[in-house]
């Protein structure tokens, strides 16, 4: 326990909201600390805590701006690359392979400097 008031699953009072609930309002949580848990019961395992945030201390979600629209895309455009061939996987390539699934899966395939595939 973490010293927060404990509410069970769907019976926390209004005015208090998770953070997905508080982005589908438009609101993110401002700073503003932890103020209870919401705890959801689970067979033969430990329950899974929510935590909640005051509505009325929450700000605006900040708007995406064009740069960081562009940084978004260069960084995801970055994930797509595969290290190995340089090609656009078309997905977000594994953490646990570090490269694409056509090149982890067949060793023989053609392999081009690292350098050579720089994201511009």
């Amino acid at each position: 326990m973490s010293g927060l008031p404990v509410y069970r699953w769907r019976l926390a009072p209004d005015g208090l909201a998770t953070r997905r609930q508080l982005r589908a309002m438009g609101l993110r949580p401002g700073g503003q600390g932890v103020v209870a848990e919401v705890h959801r019961p689970r067979r033969r395992r430990e329950p899974l805590v929510a935590y909640l945030y005051r509505v009325d201390l929450a700000r605006p979600v900040r708007p995406m701006t064009p740069s960081r629209t562009a940084a978004l895309e260069k960084a995801m455009r970055a994930r797509r690359i595969c290290p190995a061939c340089c090609r656009d996987a078309g997905y977000c390539i594994p953490r646990s392979l570090g490269m694409c699934v056509p090149c982890h899966d067949d060793p023989a395939r053609d392999r081009v400097v690292p350098e050579a595939c720089r994201v511009r």
